[in-house]
């Protein structure tokens, strides 16, 4: 069973502490998600807690995934855009923990991303992913649009380089 998705209003410190271990788990795992092995707890939690401010200002959206032994996923939308933005959103750190990972968590987290977003008024969606990547073959399989893609573009964590490719999905009249 999908674990179910809800949007958090605050980020407190349980919280964060569950999202850092979240981020650990990805990166420990060789995600390319902007942070270098080894990722130290206080550098995520410092990560989670500037997110959390985010929130708290209304600049980002957090979503999260629990299962039974807690957070098992998260994604966020980013709003804070240029001012000739304003229908449109980024989407950021779809992070599932590896013991989530095949049971539909990840796709959960983008159909609730993109049905907050519809709800806050949004109409595009812009993300980017490692290319090639089970996260692109996600993205596809929901329908987003692939646009291109750059090569060497970011590190993953032991430092190689790694393409990243940008999709973007448009959510007016779903």
């Amino acid at each position: 069973m999908t674990p179910p998705v809800r949007r958090l209003s605050v980020v407190d410190d349980a919280t964060i502490d569950a999202l850092t271990d979240v981020l650990l788990d990805c990166v420990e795992g060789g995600a390319s998600v902007s942070f270098m092995h080894p990722l130290t707890r206080e550098r995520a939690a410092a990560f989670w807690r500037k997110v959390a401010r985010g929130v708290e200002a209304g600049e980002r959206v957090v979503l999260v995934a629990d299962d039974d032994h807690g957070v098992c996923g998260t994604v966020q939308l980013i709003f804070d855009l240029p001012e000739n933005q304003p229908h449109r959103a980024d989407v950021a750190k779809m992070l599932v923990h590896r013991r989530a990972r095949r049971r539909g968590v990840g796709a959960a987290l983008m159909r609730a991303a993109e049905a907050t977003a519809r709800e806050c008024g949004k109409t595009l969606l812009v993300l980017d992913t490692v290319t090639d990547s089970p996260a692109a073959r996600l993205y596809e399989r929901l329908g987003w649009v692939r646009v291109g893609t750059i090569p060497g573009y970011a590190l993953y964590p032991d430092g190689g380089l790694c393409d990243t490719t940008y999709y973007y999905r448009q959510l007016g009249g779903e």
